[in-house]
């Protein structure tokens, strides 16, 4: 089974860095008092700028939840259908090539599921299997790939799609200036990605990196260090000082039991692709890994370019990969990304 592609969906409206955090002085500066607070929490996000579903004026406008997630619904259903679009142009497959969909996202909630929609949307063969995820949060990109997976290894001759939409900017709490909720402010960015994967028999002949074998690890009584509270006023960031410590401490040993029940060691990994997470999360990961910093420079440049979009980061960082530096025929590598639960999810490739 491969992956056969994979793209990525950004809404219109771009803003530097600057540009929000001057907007956020302006929000919360009487509630805050110092604004250096502000300053030294949007720099230490290594973020260049991030992309908004809607122009940023227009997000003061909106008071009540409902308001929020009515656009996520819009404008999930015009970035996934662009993603989609791209990745199956790209694969050179049609709406119709697709057996099984999964959509993942965190960042609101619909029914008729946003993969329903699409397949109104883009014509997709009715006889499609969905599978609606919704609340792994970062941790989705890497588990949705894992998930699509076994769908084509139980079925080798039929194609999988997994769509993220990650909508981050429309779940922000206006009238909160707890910490997490402004380091939130100035991490999280909006987009969507989609992939493409393949069966062994709907793959042979096609280039794409192989994927051997995958895992998912949960870590128990870790359900705090990352996720929502939701009430009435809608998502409320939970987002624990723990997060770098859980990656630091077990994503190492995890890696290397994983790689010990295919035959192999962590120096048999050339390529890395890790979700964004934010400097701390990838230090942490680096620090664990044992990895020098140039090793993860492809999610590094992602978290510059986007800022962390959830479950879509890890695969901007595919894509990137997949596009501009395609490791070499047969190298071995790595894709991972960690999540609510608390939980990380590693699919190992074979390019």
């Amino acid at each position: 089974m491969k992956i056969l592609s994979a793209a990525s969906a950004l809404p219109p409206n771009y803003y530097p860095q600057q540009v929000l955090l001057d907007a956020f002085k302006l929000h919360w500066g009487e509630r805050l008092g110092r604004l250096d607070i502000l300053d030294r929490l949007h720099s230490a996000t290594r973020v260049d700028g991030r992309y908004l579903s809607l122009p940023i004026d227009s997000y003061l406008d909106m008071k009540r939840w409902g308001e929020f997630n009515d656009v996520w619904i819009r404008v999930a259903q015009e970035l996934g259908e662009k993603a989609l679009s791209c990745a199956l142009q790209k694969a050179g497959l049609t709406p119709m090539d697709v057996n099984a969909l999964y959509f993942v996202s965190v960042t609101g909630i619909a029914s008729p599921s946003i993969d329903a929609l699409l397949v109104n949307r883009m014509g997709l063969n009715p006889h499609v299997k969905r599978n609606p995820i919704f609340g792994l949060g970062c941790v989705a990109g890497a588990a949705g790939i894992g998930r699509a997976s076994d769908f084509v290894k139980a079925y080798p001759d039929q194609v999988a799609a997994l769509v993220s939409v990650e909508l981050c900017s429309l779940t922000l709490q206006q009238d909160d200036v707890t910490v997490a909720n402004l380091i939130s402010a100035g991490l999280f960015g909006d987009g969507a990605a989609a992939v493409i994967i393949a069966g062994s028999k709907r793959a042979a002949g096609r280039s794409g990196p192989e994927v051997l074998a995958t895992r998912s690890v949960f870590y128990q009584n870790t359900e705090r260090v990352m996720g929502w509270d939701i009430s009435e006023k809608g998502f409320n960031i939970v987002l624990s000082r723990e997060v770098p410590d859980v990656v630091r401490e077990n994503l190492g040993p995890d890696v290397d039991s994983f790689l010990a029940d295919q035959g192999l060691k962590r120096c048999d990994l050339k390529s890395w692709v890790l979700h964004t997470g934010g400097p701390r999360v990838l230090e942490a990961t680096q620090e664990s890994l044992n990895l020098p910093e140039d090793a993860l420079s492809a999610s590094w440049d992602c978290l510059a370019r986007t800022g962390n979009l959830s479950s879509a980061s890890v695969l901007f960082v595919l894509e990137e990969v997949m596009t501009h530096r395609r490791p070499a025929p047969g190298t071995l590598g790595l894709l991972a990304a960690m999540g609510p639960g608390f939980c990380s999810e590693l699919v190992l490739l074979k390019w």
